[in-house]
């Protein structure tokens, strides 16, 4: 069951663009199967590392390997979408650019769910809720219950 952003159950699952995945992003497109949020980390300096690369950006090592972080985020920024861009994916729609508490400037850019576009603001909790599609699990953000 797919579920819109105002809660309500849906009939009909809305198209998403799926990416292909690879040994270099797998980590992070399937990590919801295990409800994991994963990206790439640097062994040696602990640096976070979104989108994927092989080499850390800052020690330049190669010595990176996936590791799940906590879920957690703030918005950092967001619009609401009022266009019918994809079909099945009724607008409006809030479109964020959230932040993890794991690092500075650690940001995913995804959808917030679970609430009106317009309880949606800059700094609100939220924590990770994945959706799949085939063996893809696409990760949104929905408000941590009680702002926490």
């Amino acid at each position: 069951m797919t579920v819109t952003a105002t809660g309500a159950a849906m009939t009909e699952r809305p198209f998403r663009v799926l990416p292909r995945v690879d040994e270099r992003n797998e980590h992070f497109w399937r990590g919801g199967a295990e409800g994991e949020l994963r990206f790439l980390r640097c062994g040696p300096c602990g640096t976070w590392i979104h989108p994927p690369s092989p080499v850390c950006p800052s020690c330049l090592s190669g010595d990176v390997a996936p590791a799940a972080v906590s879920g957690r985020a703030v918005v950092h920024t967001f619009t609401v979408n009022h266009q019918p861009w994809i079909p099945t994916l009724d607008p409006p729609y809030v479109v964020a650019i959230v932040e993890l508490p794991e690092q500075e400037g650690l940001r995913l850019t995804t959808n917030i769910v679970g609430c009106e576009p317009e309880e949606v603001t800059i700094g609100m909790s939220v924590e990770v809720t994945f959706e799949n599609y085939d063996d893809v699990w696409l990760p949104f953000f929905r408000p941590v219950p009680g702002g926490g």
